[in-house]
């Protein structure tokens, strides 16, 4: 028994196990969602706000950079970075190079500094190729970082430009006359070309409409592409490498060798005929190389007096200077880690305090249950509050101490039983012991007190039969109508001289109209006739019992009477005998239970008449109390549901034990 009391459920099989794995499961599941939930919502909205982010620092970048491809300082600039703060909503800054202030949108005297590293340089020159929003029209290469809008000396006077703006307009007009759609587009030097939809120029050469003479260089283009030129082929000659011809788009080709100096386009020598020439020789991939490299150089050296400076750029948020955004770099992907094994640890914590205040009080009522197994006495275990646990821990208790009352009542029967079955069999054994040793004679009063006895001894039988049938559910009953009135004044007349030898007067009260009853006459007569006898028995000589009868429901009593329409049938009996104390009275119908402890059959009988009253009455559908005023007397009740009269209704006699045992 030790052994199993001490022995533990498995932590897997336990309830505690079961309730920190479920915690344990749903803290998880519920972190592991809340977390990936939270990473996409968060990855999504980073990913939306630094692209929206980057859209307007290009779109800063652009303006700022056309500012500067356009103008060779940058007075004036502010304007336009207070424009652009406006309409992003953040903070712009420009500086130079060794960080002296430039224009910043953030005027207030407490701005915040700006940040160690620049948002990106702004220089015309070389552009940065992730945040710049190249023009579809370029002037350069694809590896050329010169800002197209920076054109220097290439920019057209507006003679030139109206002079190219009518050949165009001519140009497109014929296109569109010719069925082609045509447009005219002006670049950033000013010069205009025609650009057809569809960018199919190969439809136009069937046409008289050709663009040709838009393509010669103006007089100011040949000048500035001259010097360009002779910068590229200074750049070349350090590197022993021969000159070029640079076109317009500044594509270029070997340069014939002649011995006079490079005429000038557009000046006088075009006219003279053209000296000597060495035949051009091809070019190498490596010779396009350094002429690229080489024309770059030109280009940035040429425009480098047309072009702003370069200039530091600082893009913020409204009010600050820029921050790191979030990103799920290791270090913040260790924090949502981190945290979710915290709010982990804290549940799978929760769940072990609450399962082991659930646990312990389990543990309590198995060790009380086992004890009570083990035929301990009577074991509580302490009610901790008014939860379940609590109210199954009162329960309990109560259960305890319900089977420790029936175990103490079980002991008691037991003594009863054989002290009631003793007493008879006593004396009978010592009449007959007598008659063998020759002390009595086997007269008539000999076989009297035998006979006596062994009626005693085979009353305690049946009543024990009656208390096991009833509580077997065994107790079988012949319902038929009664006269209440009429079966009253048989038990009376049957316990008459047994009240006139004790002196004490017994009486009917029959004021009230009889009620109608359904009930088993001769189980009827046997509960009341325990009731009158055990009445009888404790009423002094010159007292009284008094029977009556009347309807129950809505406040009726023997006064008021009742007629047949009540809902119950109230049987009383009460005398005027010294009465039952108050601390008795709960247990006056208990199984051998009487007041007198000495169990002499001068105060009282076997006491079991009450408990077969009771369990008549509660065969019938009733109820039976008992009250009583110390001094006084008592009055027993038994309560039954009516029912109503029945034409012709009479009284059949039965065969069955006559009333009146106790």
């Amino acid at each position: 028994m030790a052994r199993n009391r001490s022995s533990r459920v498995p932590l897997r099989r336990s309830l505690l196990g079961r309730l920190l794995g479920v915690s344990a499961l749903v803290a998880a599941c519920s972190v592991a969602a809340t977390a990936w939930l939270a990473v996409q919502t968060t990855s999504g909205a980073i990913k939306q706000e630094q692209g929206q982010n980057l859209t307007a620092d290009a779109r800063i970048y652009d303006t700022l950079l056309g500012y500067a491809a356009r103008h060779s300082t940058w007075d004036g600039v502010d304007a336009t970075v207070r424009e652009l703060a406006e309409q992003s909503g953040r903070r712009v800054a420009l500086t130079t190079q060794s960080r002296r202030p430039l224009a910043d949108s953030a005027t207030a005297p407490d701005a915040p500094a700006l940040p160690p590293e620049a948002s990106a340089v702004v220089d015309p020159l070389s552009v940065d190729t992730v945040l710049a929003a190249r023009s579809a029209e370029g002037q350069g290469t694809a590896a050329d970082r010169i800002d197209p809008r920076a054109v220097g000396p290439f920019l057209l006077p507006a003679a030139e430009r109206t002079a190219l703006r009518r050949t165009a307009d001519r140009n497109a007009a014929c296109l569109n006359r010719a069925g082609i759609a045509a447009d005219v587009v002006v670049g950033p030097s000013g010069r205009p070309r025609v650009q057809m939809v569809g960018n199919d120029p190969e439809r136009a050469l069937g046409t008289r409409c050709g663009p040709a003479d838009l393509d010669a260089p103006t007089r100011t283009e040949k000048k500035a592409l001259g010097a360009l030129n002779e910068l590229a082929d200074a750049c070349l000659k350090r590197q022993d490498r021969g000159g070029v011809r640079l076109n317009r788009d500044l594509s270029w080709g070997e340069r014939a060798v002649a011995p006079g100096p490079l005429p000038v386009p557009g000046d006088a020598t075009e006219a003279r005929p053209a000296p000597a020439v060495e035949p051009p020789r091809e070019l190498t991939g490596e010779d396009d190389r350094a002429i690229a490299s080489c024309v770059g150089t030109a280009r940035s050296e040429q425009l480098s007096s047309y072009v702003a400076s370069p200039a530091l750029l600082f893009i913020g948020d409204e009010g600050g200077a820029t921050v790191p955004g979030f990103d799920l770099s290791p270090a913040n992907t260790a924090k949502i880690a981190g945290a979710a094994a915290l709010v982990l640890a804290l549940t799978v914590g929760a769940s072990v305090l609450a399962g082991a205040r659930l646990v312990r009080p389990l543990h309590a009522l198995t060790g009380a249950a086992q004890r009570m197994r083990d035929g301990e006495e009577h074991a509580s275990v302490p009610v901790a509050g008014d939860d379940e646990i609590g109210r199954l821990s009162a329960a309990f208790n109560d259960m305890s101490a319900h089977r420790a009352r029936l175990e103490a009542q079980r002991k008691a029967m037991v003594s009863d039983v054989a002290h009631e079955l003793r007493t008879p069999l006593s004396n009978i054994r010592g009449w007959l012991e007598a008659a063998q040793d020759g002390l009595a004679d086997p007269d008539p009063a000999f076989v009297s007190s035998l006979l006596e006895e062994a009626v005693q001894l085979q009353h305690i039988i049946d009543d024990l039969q009656d208390l096991a049938a009833a509580d077997a559910g065994a107790l079988r009953l012949h319902p038929e109508p009664v006269r209440v009135h009429e079966l009253l004044g048989q038990v009376a007349a049957a316990h008459q001289a047994r009240a006139e030898t004790a002196g004490v007067t017994l009486t009917v009260v029959t004021t009230a109209p009889a009620p109608a009853l359904e009930a088993d006459p001769v189980r009827l007569r046997q509960a009341v006739g325990n009731l009158v006898s055990n009445a009888v028995r404790h009423t002094p000589a010159g007292g009284t019992v008094t029977l009556r009868a009347y309807g129950g429901g809505g406040g009726a009593g023997p006064e008021g009477g009742g007629g047949s329409g009540a809902g119950q049938v109230v049987i009383e009996v009460a005398d005027t005998g010294a009465g039952i104390p108050a601390g008795d009275l709960p247990y006056v119908f208990d199984r051998f239970w009487r007041a007198e402890k000495s169990r002499s059959r001068r105060t009282g009988g076997s006491g079991l008449g009450l408990a077969i009253v009771r369990k008549l009455a509660e065969a019938h559908g009733g109820t039976a109390e008992a009250s009583s005023t110390e001094g006084t007397g008592s009055a027993f009740t038994l309560r039954l549901p009516a029912t109503a009269p029945a034409r012709g209704q009479g009284d059949r006699s039965r065969a069955g034990r006559p009333g009146g045992m106790a």
